[in-house]
């Protein structure tokens, strides 16, 4: 066998593969007008072939340097317009939060009650989000690792299938002028301007892993990203092809997840995570509706900031689709937090109730 190049790392080589999938199934999308093509396609086609039981590489570090560009791209959206927003998003946040409380007691009984896991393992599962954070404290309290991963890769999988045809019944976002067509593909930012994007990037990462933001590599950039376009320092943004490459690679980093999963073996565990996701994203809808009637958001922009789960990919979403990244961002940042640092406390009170 031939040595691998040094110059790449073994798992980059591995993912190539499933790399080029991914872009053929986000390509074939594109060409058949599939809303989030990219996403999308890619996201169908690793899926399927991962439940057909061939194993796929995964993207690895690759991931972590999208997550990057994804940071830098929804900083973007922060322009100095946004200042007169301050009192319709605070009080979204706040219906954000209560509609997140709801959904979690709601996904917890589910997973405790109906599917039948052990309390720890319901209340990982149920969490809205998180995953990286939820799996090593699930490991640390002997939560089913298995049953915490696949409730939260189904609920990803469901919510990015599902939000097309909602937002279209919904008929607030032209989801066919959406996409990015190949005319625009070639744009580039200046020189300067690269060099300010390069820098949020950079700083962003060092932000984010000195504040311990949650999902450090996403909203560290973003964040860093965001002071520099909020305050007009620059007003660059990275071409319209990276982020066709970034749906790319975040929809074949959910598919694989299904790798290893025997659909003989874990039938059940899937068709009530599939259920549970279906009642969670009922729940968004209805949220979002109440957000849109009471401060007046867009509630395509409520619906994607409300969803219980993968900030990273409901972020790159909004991004795509122009649906107010900079709001749907911050509210994900939000729950994300509020989430990690309430867990720890609730999963103590939870078994202290169990055992009166």
């Amino acid at each position: 066998m031939p040595a691998i190049p040094s110059s790449l790392p073994s798992g980059a080589w591995r993912f190539l593969p499933t790399l080029a999938l991914g872009s053929v199934g986000g390509y074939l999308a594109y060409l058949i007008d599939l809303p989030l093509p990219w996403l999308l396609g890619a996201l169908i086609t690793t899926t399927l072939i991962s439940l057909t039981g061939i194993k796929l590489g995964s993207p690895g570090r690759l991931r972590k340097g999208v997550l990057v560009v994804i940071g830098v791209m929804l900083g973007s959206a922060f322009t100095p317009e946004l200042s007169g927003n301050l009192s319709a998003w605070l009080a979204s946040a706040a219906i954000m939060l209560a509609a997140t409380a709801v959904m979690m007691v709601v996904a917890v009984a589910f997973s405790y009650k109906v599917a039948g896991h052990s309390l720890d393992t319901a209340l990982y599962a149920g969490a809205p989000g998180g995953l990286s954070a939820l799996l090593m404290m699930a490991h640390e309290s002997g939560a089913d690792l298995k049953a915490v991963g696949i409730t939260h890769a189904v609920r990803i999988l469901v919510l990015l299938l599902a939000i097309p045809p909602i937002l279209t019944i919904m008929g607030h976002v032209d989801l066919a002028g959406a996409s990015n067509g190949p005319t625009r593909w070639s744009e580039l930012p200046t020189l300067s301007g690269t060099a300010w994007l390069v820098a949020a990037a950079a700083l962003g990462a060092l932000v984010g892993k000195v504040l311990r933001l949650p999902n450090a590599l996403l909203f560290g950039p973003a964040l860093v990203s965001s002071i520099l376009h909020f305050s007009g320092m620059t007003h660059a943004v990275l071409p319209p092809a990276l982020i066709a490459l970034a749906q790319v690679v975040i929809g074949t980093s959910v598919g694989v997840r299904f790798v290893g999963v025997a659909l003989s073996e874990m039938a059940r565990h899937l068709g009530l995570a599939v259920v549970q996701a279906l009642i969670l994203v009922i729940l968004a809808v209805i949220a979002a509706w109440v957000g849109q009637a009471l401060t007046g958001m867009s509630v395509a922009a409520a619906l994607l900031a409300y969803m219980p789960g993968g900030a990273p990919e409901l972020s790159l979403v909004a991004l795509s689709l122009n649906i107010e990244p900079a709001f749907v961002t911050s509210h994900h940042l939000l729950r994300i937090t509020v989430l990690l640092i309430a867990l720890p406390p609730l999963v103590t009170w939870a078994h202290r109730r169990l055992k009166r």
